[in-house]
């Protein structure tokens, strides 16, 4: 947030709702999950790119906060076409998956985030372009639902609830000309001078091939998810900013607790 108010873009390039973090800004308080920081500046353009994947419900409960704070988005929120949406369905998934590995749990959000890359990587997952043509999405929804149902074991999934609730927020989305070809607009960004900065989820060990496997999240945390996730070239990164913690230290399961309370604990 405090980088972001320099910029002319904000962009994500990986993770999902999975990521949460808290912006506090002229004294009102954001949680953020989908939404770049740079959505606080008016003059900040802000990406979900192609490694991002997006629920589209979340994504408008995050801009009723602005709403409700007088924060004008308008033109400044875009999506990639190639961005990959997250179903309710994958929630469901994600949670099921979690409750089978009872105390192996890897203690995931529950978000659907894995299930939603691992759709994507099994060709059969439903992009952000797929809502531009209603009458093919529905068409494409049945068949998704139909593969996930295989895969997990569903049999008691409302499809008819997250049509009806998709429909009424692609009439937003469409209307407000959120959907993207985000490589050439990012291509156009860099070839115009324009100052961008990429946001990334989820932090180097939570990285899907250098984390501490198999406790990590479903996308490449490290800077090269940004060209990955973003379509935009190696030498088009001219600086990284890395944070570390003074202890590394995990949220939900895996070999890093955030605290020990035992003898082996710090001691204030």
């Amino acid at each position: 947030d405090i980088l972001a108010k320099d910029y002319d873009v904000c962009a994500r390039f990986n993770g999902g709702a999975n990521a949460g973090h808290t912006v506090v800004a002229d004294g009102h308080k954001y949680a953020f999950h989908l939404l770049p920081c740079g959505i606080l500046y008016n003059k900040c353009v802000n990406v979900l790119g192609n490694g991002v994947v997006v629920h589209i419900p979340t994504l408008f409960e995050e801009l009723a906060q602005l709403d409700k704070n007088g924060v004008d988005y308008k033109n400044r929120l875009l999506i990639s076409d190639r961005a990959h949406l997250v179903s309710d369905i994958e929630i469901m998934a994600d949670g099921m998956l979690e409750a089978s590995k009872g105390k192996n749990a890897i203690g995931t959000t529950k978000r659907g985030i894995g299930p939603t890359y691992s759709a994507k990587a099994s060709r059969i997952g439903l992009r952000v372009s797929d809502l531009v043509d209603w009458n093919k999405f529905q068409d494409k929804y049945q068949t998704f639902v139909k593969d996930v149902s295989y895969l997990y074991r569903i049999d008691n999934f409302d499809t008819k609830k997250e049509l009806d609730q998709l429909r009424q927020l692609r009439e937003r989305v469409i209307k407000e000309k959120m959907i993207v070809d985000s490589l050439e607009y990012m291509s156009n960004s860099i070839t115009s001078g324009k100052r961008i900065i990429a946001e990334g989820a989820n932090a180097t060990m939570l990285d899907i091939d250098f984390g501490t496997y198999p406790y990590i999240t479903s996308s490449s945390t490290t800077v090269g998810g940004v060209c990955t996730g973003l379509g935009v070239p190696p030498k088009a990164i001219e600086t990284n900013i890395g944070i570390m913690k003074a202890y590394t230290t995990r949220v939900g399961g895996g070999p890093f607790p955030t605290e020990l309370l035992d003898e082996i604990g710090a001691k204030l």
